[in-house]
């Protein structure tokens, strides 16, 4: 694996097993718990960038392999082909329909809960991006997550009004995580570009309806993103759309925000 700035080669690895699943896993830091669950196609170095992050503000993160080759550089045909194995052959993944989270969620459950017993503290944060950013909040059903970070979630993928104005979450799940929202005293913290095809404004209306002010919804400029090397309009909030070169900026800010919003919640009473 490539051993530059930001590289898998700093991270400890194991294999993690649960039903019928098993997925590799990086870890790395110490303290309270975050899952940090990767982009389309892969675990690249600019997630391993904010995974390092995390793990620098005083958190051990956990980064399960769900799709692609960990370091593999993001081309375009690779982004393709790695979506089009999502989609046609990876059944842990609901691409398509409405109301309904991915069998996949089950097994990051499980491992939120290992990731709790073996690190402590109040809970574990989790991050979702683009096709698993609905996964964080789908966790929220396991009583050890109690910071979810939905970034660009973008399923189910936008191809009816139905779907635009929904996430990869069941009715059950959003009751559950309603209340447990109201009686643990907890909030959600979702992102996206302003004008993302991939998630739609719909669907943030969505989550503020079903959450209200427990969902603090961040909706960026699309100029402030760095330009993105392989085209199409902004979409990773936390990955290739943060400008580093601009500290004072909307993106950078976010990120910010996001680690500080793990902090209060997972150090909180630390």
């Amino acid at each position: 694996m490539p051993d530059g700035p930001f590289s898998l080669a700093n991270y400890t690895e194991f294999d993690f097993t649960y039903g019928k699943w098993t997925r590799h896993v990086f870890r790395r830091g110490a303290g309270p718990a975050v899952i940090v669950i990767h982009e389309i196609p892969c675990i690249h170095e600019l997630v391993i960038r904010f995974a390092d992050r995390v793990a620098a503000a005083g958190h051990t993160v956990f980064m399960p392999s769900l799709t692609g080759a960990p370091d593999h550089e993001v081309t375009r045909g690779y982004v393709l082909r790695t979506f089009g194995k999502a989609i046609c052959v990876q059944r842990e993944f609901n691409i398509w329909a409405a109301g309904r989270s991915s069998p996949i969620v089950d097994w990051l459950r499980a491992l939120a809960r290992k990731a709790h017993e073996e690190c402590g503290g109040p809970g574990v944060g989790a991050i979702g991006m683009c096709f698993t950013g609905g996964f964080a909040l789908a966790m929220m059903t396991d009583p050890s997550v109690i910071a979810p970070v939905l970034s660009q979630p973008s399923l189910p993928l936008s191809i009816s009004a139905k779907n635009r104005k929904s996430i990869d979450v069941s009715p059950e799940e959003i009751g559950i995580i309603r209340t447990r929202l109201e009686d643990e005293n907890l909030s959600i913290l979702a992102l996206r570009f302003d004008g993302d095809p991939a998630v739609p404004a719909e669907r943030f209306d969505f989550l503020r309806h079903c959450f209200g002010n427990r969902c603090e919804t961040i909706e960026l400029p699309a100029d402030s993103a760095a330009p993105n090397p392989l085209g199409g309009r902004p979409h990773s909030v936390l990955t290739v759309g943060l400008r580093d070169d601009d500290p004072a900026g909307p993106t950078k800010r976010t990120e910010e925000h996001v680690i500080r919003f793990l902090g209060n919640r997972l150090h909180a009473t630390l």
